[in-house]
């Protein structure tokens, strides 16, 4: 089966398991997606949901958020892992919307990723999730695993992954496409343990990397860009919610996305 046939079974095979393409974390706004996804990184989006309603009460903006110390900022924010690095980022991003964006999070990727802590991942994720543009598809874990091991790619290297997949799968379905693979990646095709015997993807996918010894070279590749993106991920400038529609390092942008859409699913996740 050639790699677009199967890109294109996997989607329609994802699209019949997931019916609804909503992610997890709770936004009711770009901005607040952005805080979300940055304290997501290495962190479990049920813990984050716990931690962002009484960040927002506090500092409902990033105007607010502007004002706050690190300090403060990083007693709230501390059981999400990486806490300094994520202080540091949420108050510099916080500052650059309130002074250079007028307090409102861009809608472009040249502008997202100047902003601290957010690299290509976050900003697809919140050009999806809040604004409805379609500029990428963020490439996670999750993401990286699953496209090696359905053949969709053969690099370790993030930005060369979402080249890969956005060549691979139709622009009006990039970010559901995130969503379902994150989705799936928890859900069936696990890191360690992967239910192939359970695995509706059986009959197309090749299964790149699964049953080898640990120190086979594919898995030593995978588990180093795991490694390497982690550390972006938490770092102050990595590299795209549960979001309106949803769940950073950086290809050239896309042609220009179609109209901004408002906010999915009234309250974004």
């Amino acid at each position: 089966m050639q790699t677009a046939d199967r890109a294109a079974r996997v989607l329609e095979l994802l699209r019949l398991r997931y019916p609804t393409r909503e992610t997890h974390l709770v936004a009711q706004n770009a901005w607040e997606l952005l805080v979300a996804t940055v304290l997501a990184a290495q962190c479990t989006d049920v813990r984050v949901n716990q931690v962002t309603p009484g960040l927002f009460r506090r500092w409902p903006g990033p105007a607010a958020l502007a004002r706050a110390t690190q300090e403060e900022l990083e007693e709230v924010i501390h059981s999400t892992g990486f806490y300094r690095n994520k202080a540091t980022n949420l108050l510099g991003a916080a500052r650059r919307v309130a002074e250079v964006h007028g307090g409102e999070v861009p809608r472009t990727m040249a502008e997202l990723v100047q902003l601290p802590g957010v690299a290509r991942k976050t900003a697809n994720v919140v050009l999806w999730g809040a604004y409805g543009i379609n500029e990428g598809i963020a490439v996670d874990t999750h993401v990286k695993r699953i496209a090696f091991r359905m053949g969709f790619t053969e690099s370790v290297d993030p930005v060369q992954i979402e080249r890969d997949l956005m060549d691979l799968f139709p622009r009006d379905a990039w970010g559901d496409v995130n969503h379902m693979l994150v989705w799936f990646g928890r859900h069936v095709c696990d890191a360690r343990a992967p239910r192939c015997g359970e695995c509706e993807m059986i009959e197309v996918c090749p299964r790149h990397g699964v049953g080898e010894k640990p120190g086979a070279d594919s898995r030593k590749k995978m588990d180093k860009a795991v490694t390497k993106t982690a550390g972006k991920a938490a770092g102050k400038r990595p590299g795209k919610a549960g979001t309106a529609r949803a769940a950073s390092a950086g290809p050239a942008t896309a042609p220009p996305p179609k109209s901004p859409a408002k906010p999915r699913n009234g309250g974004m996740s």
